[in-house]
């Protein structure tokens, strides 16, 4: 390998280092690493691109980061806020604050990449240690003054024990205690827990990959960043910075509306040109104080509606410097059909803007105020057209995990949205603006304490807008004229965003197209309103790191939002199954709700416009919205569609019977790997998904109290789907039949461990590395702009 003759006189003195310095680091406890090698203080790691060495980093150093520590280490729920995604990320190092903290009390101060400070050693002044050696460069002190040279060779000498399941003294909960430890606590650390070197709980890495590592490390651990976009990618950079720039009062409202409703996305180049290439750059919309051709001087604000205290924003195109991780991307496509759509709904109409809106929390937190002189038309339109990316938003977007926001939905229900052709929107706009004092959001104020009040007093509001929106439809659908499944948008007969389906697993979720598995117990119907005020409550307006009241009055509202789509779509139900659907959806439902229920939510009593002839018509409406939005409805997650033979087929269609108890013992996603008997083919990917039905979804903490385990189901799917797995099955095609019939057999525990005995790679599995490889290798090659790296911080130990 190239980097042999660079590192070669190193290797001799790390052996023996190795060896010294690892045998007994409880006798280091009180080393004085000040005076040993001196005070600490940032380093310059950064290469010029171009370099014998930066190669080396990207070829040789960056993979094995990616595919070892990055499953660990990405986003705002990395242990200790180290995020190894980027090499800005490893130099920034680790905080002992927890990002996810639902108990505080006062909004903590923000700690994104990138964006809250933009060198070490503003980081340092932010409460950040290093992880690596900050003192003098020589391998002796890159090797012993180093936190990740320390862990790495902690694990080598203190691999993993050999038994299929860990004991109760290792924690892989999500809210663990987390050390942190920095590099003058990394002794007692060894003393106190030899088995916890890195990764954590996994298996120890190669004694190659190990090697190299270590080699990096003691030369002071040079890096390089991303490489840059392609010519032809900035010139694309340049035509959209330059429409989205220019100095119209229409074009600046547009720049403004666009930006908070993509700023979360990865925007690429969809063009003739940037196709040629093996993977595109990915990009972040953001404001400037600069305009195009100069630096950006990006505007960092908590949300990104707030005040930029600059006369003109800008907004402008940066790349993504970050490894691409599958748990918050969102790919967003760029080209000239896209900048002629968006001319097409918001630039060529014929329309005035008499004024930009203010930045004052009370009118930019609310799109229905901020944005009332843009065609209601168009804004609906732009959200439609990328329908998925929309709604991902709110689940991969500000947070990484999210159980108090997340337990607001139905493990698995589909979406429908409202055909925007359908409405005369200048009714619709005048409705909007008559309801400005019933649309407000809990992000217009800065804190929210008081919950409960809050809760009722949004309550009182939202039933009041649902009378008047009731009213507002009885007067519109007079003797259910028209209120029919022509309603519902078709995606206008090519856009496969026209259904979504939801799957919450705990406290993650993901969203897809199409309409997956068998009829859910609940749907929504989305129309301009509801999808506006969903984004602006859960991606716009949400701070991760906001206090206790935030957060939990933004998962309260959204109870109201989605109440509001579960009604829209009972609409179309006969009137005395309406309230007998709403009965069965919240069993047991607090006394505030029920009132809600009973009273606001259900005041529409016009008849449906829709012919049932059976006594289930819930299952008749899923039936003919299905086939309503056949033609643009994707095969990608089809079991019909993958290359094993058709017995295989039907042997894995087979483990959807599973139903009940016996499911609720299978984890919320299981990552499965078929090896086709056709040694031609690539292995087949599947996705098992547990269903976990409960009594309502009302209750903030006490879920295992609403759960029905006796209605709980799985939805097995082609290809990955979702970005963290609680297990992994590895299986020849050829042993499909005899997985089936054991799977369906599971009763307890014990025989779930018995099937993973025989199936499934285990975290503790010394095959666990060379798995993972070759699945995210397969990942990455079936879906090469939509996959990223995979989250392992949920996987089981079972």
């Amino acid at each position: 390998m190239m980097y042999k003759p660079f590192f070669k006189h190193y290797k001799h003195a790390i052996l023996i280092l190795a060896s010294v310095i690892f045998s007994g680091c409880a006798a280091y406890a009180s080393l004085n690493y000040n005076k040993l090698y001196g005070t600490p203080e940032p380093q310059q790691r950064m290469l010029d691109a171009g370099s014998f060495q930066a190669q080396h980093y990207v070829n040789n150093i960056k993979p094995i980061i990616d595919n070892r520590c990055v499953v660990c280490h990405a986003c705002y729920d990395a242990p200790c806020q180290l995020k190894m995604s980027s090499a800005k990320g490893i130099d920034r190092g680790a905080n002992k604050d927890k990002v996810y903290q639902g108990t505080r009390l006062l909004a903590s101060n923000t700690t994104r990449m990138f964006i809250d400070a933009q060198t070490t050693a503003e980081w340092r002044d932010k409460g950040f240690s290093p992880v690596l050696n900050e003192r003098l460069q020589s391998p002796e002190a890159n090797t012993q003054a180093g936190v990740i040279a320390r862990m790495l060779q902690l694990k080598q000498n203190h691999p993993l024990p050999n038994n299929e399941i860990l004991d109760d003294s290792w924690d892989f909960s999500l809210d663990r205690d987390q050390q942190c430890p920095t590099i003058e606590e990394m002794s007692t650390y060894e003393e106190k827990y030899p088995k916890w070197g890195m990764p954590y709980g996994l298996p120890q890495i190669s004694s190659i990959e190990n090697d190299v590592l270590m080699q990096w490390v003691t030369v002071g651990a040079p890096m390089t960043a991303v490489a840059p976009p392609s010519s032809t990618e900035l010139k694309e950079v340049a035509k959209w910075e330059a429409f989205l720039n220019l100095n119209s009062l229409k074009q600046q409202l547009t720049s403004r509306y666009i930006f908070e409703h993509v700023f979360v996305s990865h925007l690429y180049f969809d063009t003739e040109e940037v196709r040629k290439q093996e993977i595109p750059t990915f990009f972040k919309l953001v404001r400037s104080r600069t305009a195009p051709g100069k630096p950006i001087n990006l505007v960092a604000t908590r949300r990104p509606y707030d005040d930029p205290k600059v006369d003109r924003v800008y907004y402008r195109l940066v790349q993504v410097r970050e490894t691409i991780v599958d748990k918050t991307h969102m790919p967003y496509a760029l080209n000239n059909e896209k900048l002629e759509r968006i001319k097409s709904l918001f630039i060529e109409p014929n329309y005035t803007i008499t004024a930009l809106p203010s930045y004052k929390p009370k009118v930019a937190a609310n799109p229905l105020t901020a944005f009332t002189e843009l065609p209601v038309e168009a804004r609906y339109k732009f959200m439609l057209d990328n329908a998925q990316n929309t709604i991902m938003a709110y689940i991969k977007g500000p947070v990484c995990r999210g159980q108090l926001a997340l337990n607001v939905i139905n493990d698995r229900f589909w979406v429908f949205f409202v055909d925007p052709d359908m409405s005369n929107f200048t009714q619709v706009n005048s409705f909007y603006r008559s309801q400005a004092e019933n649309l407000h959001l809990p992000a217009e104020k800065e804190s929210n304490t008081a919950t409960i009040a809050n809760w009722i007093s949004y309550s009182k509001q939202q039933g009041r807008f649902i009378r008047a929106k009731n009213a507002y439809m009885d007067e519109r659908f007079k003797n259910g004229a028209h209120l029919t499944t022509q309603l519902i948008w078709d995606g206008d007969g090519t856009n496969t965003n026209a259904t979504l389906t939801v799957f919450r697993h705990f406290d993650s979720a993901s969203v897809v197209q199409g309409l997956i598995g068998e009829h859910p117990k609940t749907a929504w119907v989305i129309d301009y309103s509801l999808l506006e005020r969903i984004h602006y409550l859960l991606v716009a307006g949400f701070d991760v790191y906001g206090n206790y009241g935030h957060q939990l009055i933004t998962r309260m509202y959204m109870d109201l939002l989605r109440m509001e789509g579960e009604s829209n779509f009972l609409s179309f139900l006969p009137t005395k199954n309406r309230h007998q659907e709403l009965a069965d959806w919240y069993q047991g439902a607090n006394k505030n709700l029920t009132t809600y229920l009973e009273g606001d939510i259900n005041t529409f009593d016009q008849p449906t416009g829709v012919t049932y002839t059976t006594s289930n018509p819930k299952h008749e409406l899923l039936q003919m919205l299905k086939k309503r939005v056949e033609n643009v409805t994707p095969t990608r997650y089809s079991l019909e569609s993958t290359q094993l033979s058709n017995e295989s087929k039907e042997s894995l269609r087979k483990i959807n019977k599973l139903r009940g108890e016996d499911a609720s013992i299978f984890p919320e996603l299981t990552f499965i790997m078929v090896e086709p008997e056709d040694a031609s083919l690539d292995p087949q990917l599947f996705t098992l998904i547990r269903n976990s039905a409960h009594k309502n979804i009302s209750s903030l903490f006490d879920e295992k109290s609403n759960r029905q385990y006796k209605r709980d189901t799985v939805t097995l799917v082609k290809g990955l789907l979702g970005s963290y797995p609680a297990a992994f099955w590895l299986i020849k095609e050829s042993e499909l039949p005899a997985l089936v019939d054991q799977a369906l057999k599971v009763k307890t525990n014990g025989d779930y461990e018995r099937l993973l005995d025989k199936y499934g790679i285990r975290r503790t599995n010394s095959s666990f590395w060379s798995f993972s490889d070759a699945l995210i290798k397969q990942y990455k090659h079936n879906y090469p702009i939509e996959s990223g790296i995979l989250d392992y911080n949920r996987i089981q130990n079972r």
